[in-house]
């Protein structure tokens, strides 16, 4: 009978620590439930401290942060050994609060996420707000002081979920603004504007998505001043389009690709 009460406690032990990996890390702020097998009034839920330390009848103050809730079971068994006969404890996380990721680098509000549970990088970034205001070609991960190798463009813009990785405790997220990567259309057009830069884009496309060309345009004398270094500091080169040959006589290799930062300029002609 007494085999068949510690196999069922093992059980027991097995299926409270199924909903968090055991790997997880107990932290601060988090709700624990505490069982000690037979002995009820050893047992409670508690809640970890600044210090690091729950308090447990009998046993006092112990430490538990930086313990898996396996781990934490064991260390509390022996703390229990002199009051309990071979005590059975289990440790089972109710509540985190130790979860949290941290957001910075301008393209979106700076926070702090507390994460209810696990999640990946991808299902972040799908709910964060203006996500689409970011530059993710020059976004990082930095994890105990390192930056981790991950293309989150790829990752979250063309779909890779083979790049994508699982978020711990204490990740810094810096996703910076994409000013950088518009397009600005200036001049003889219907809607002047700055277009977020994409794969693909190209100088019709461009001048189209800004509402066509006005009827004072030169569409034979259109500018395109493009940066020729990656902070943008040198000065910057101009290309000559005559968007008429592209147009009118279909001249495709007028129809230029795009790059970050371009300038085009559509100048007025005088009829």
């Amino acid at each position: 009978m007494k085999m068949r009460l510690i196999m069922a406690a093992l059980c027991l032990c097995c299926l409270a620590s199924a909903g968090w990996s055991a790997d997880y890390r107990i932290g601060e702020g988090d709700s624990l439930a505490v069982a000690v097998w037979g002995v009820p009034e050893l047992s409670g839920t508690v809640v970890v401290r600044p210090d690091g330390k729950i308090t447990l009848p009998a046993a006092g103050d112990v430490v538990a942060g930086g313990f898996t809730p396996t781990q934490l079971g064991k260390e509390l068994a022996k703390v229990l050994v002199d009051y309990v006969k071979s005590p059975i404890v289990t440790v089972t996380v109710t509540g985190i609060t130790n979860n949290r990721v941290y957001i910075s680098g301008g393209g979106v509000p700076s926070q702090v996420l507390n994460l209810p549970g696990r999640s990946s990088l991808f299902k972040l970034l799908c709910g964060i707000e203006g996500i689409a205001q970011t530059d993710l070609q020059r976004a990082y991960l930095i994890r105990t002081g390192q930056r981790l190798p991950v293309d989150m463009h790829d990752l979250f813009n063309n779909g890779n979920l083979a790049v994508d990785i699982e978020l711990q405790a204490e990740d810094i997220l810096f996703l910076p603004t994409n000013e950088r990567n518009k397009i600005y259309v200036v001049g003889a057009v219907a809607t002047p504007q700055a277009i977020p830069y994409r794969d693909g884009l190209r100088i019709l496309d461009v001048i189209l998505e800004s509402g066509g060309f006005t009827k004072f345009a030169k569409a034979s004398g259109v500018l395109i001043l493009r940066k020729t270094d990656e902070d943008g500091q040198a000065p910057r080169t101009t290309l000559r389009l005559n968007m008429d040959s592209l147009m009118k006589d279909g001249q495709l290799d007028e129809n230029i690709a795009m790059q970050r930062g371009d300038y085009v300029i559509v100048r007025e002609g005088l009829f």
